[in-house]
């Protein structure tokens, strides 16, 4: 089996995608999101996605065109279709040669699913979305090792972290204050910082309660 690393991200789109603009019209998830390119060459783009539209009268507010596809009961296939590269997260992943396998939106988010094949390639396709939107977050990541089980991986993004907290904590492990036996005290790692011992432990309480909502959170 191949190895490679599969990662469901959560972007705030921002009102520039119409898939999360027509659930926000709706009050209401949308799910079953595809994607196909124009066969011409065009580089023109179409999605379709299924909502849950038994509140709307009429078709969802979008700043684009929807053709309405199917309806089942309650549930209606949308169709629009858009010029490939305009401001869309999908677009820009699948700039790194990383499909996106699913798509859906969920309280106004759009959450995103595609396979990197490392984790240099993920941190640039999430470097790169956090260049362009205001908010992406890591929802689940899993490594395939090459054999049958997946394994948990967590992404700490360190920019949770203030810097007096990331000081406090590379400090602290660079003094041995988290080996057995520790190499320092806190008084020890306190001083070096120049600060007194109850700040320090402030500080990396608080850095320690960041860390572990990152890698506890389910």
């Amino acid at each position: 089996m191949g190895s490679g690393i599969r990662a469901e991200l959560k972007v705030d789109a921002d009102g520039t995608c119409p898939v999360t603009q027509a659930a926000a019209s709706a009050g209401s998830p949308t799910f079953s999101v595809s994607r196909s390119t124009d066969p011409s060459g065009s580089g023109e783009i179409t999605e379709e996605f299924m909502l849950e539209d038994a509140a709307l009268d009429g078709a969802p507010e979008v700043d684009t065109e929807l053709e309405t596809v199917f309806t089942y009961g309650s549930k209606t296939v949308y169709r629009f279709s858009r010029p490939r590269g305009q401001s869309c997260p999908c677009d820009c992943i699948e700039q790194f040669d990383c499909p996106v396998v699913d798509v859906h939106t969920r309280d106004g988010l759009l959450y995103l699913v595609f396979h990197a094949a490392d984790m240099a390639e993920l941190q640039g396709v999430i470097t790169s979305l956090r260049e362009q939107y205001s908010s992406v977050d890591i929802q689940r990541l899993l490594r395939s090792r090459g054999d049958s089980a997946d394994h948990d991986l967590v992404f700490v993004d360190r920019g949770h972290l203030t810097d007096r907290q990331r000081e406090v904590l590379e400090t602290a492990h660079r003094m041995g204050y988290f080996e057995r036996p520790k190499g320092a005290n806190a008084g020890d790692v306190a001083d070096e910082l120049g600060i007194s011992p109850s700040t320090f432990a402030e500080h990396l309480s608080a850095a320690q309660s960041k860390l572990l909502d990152a890698i506890l959170e389910d």
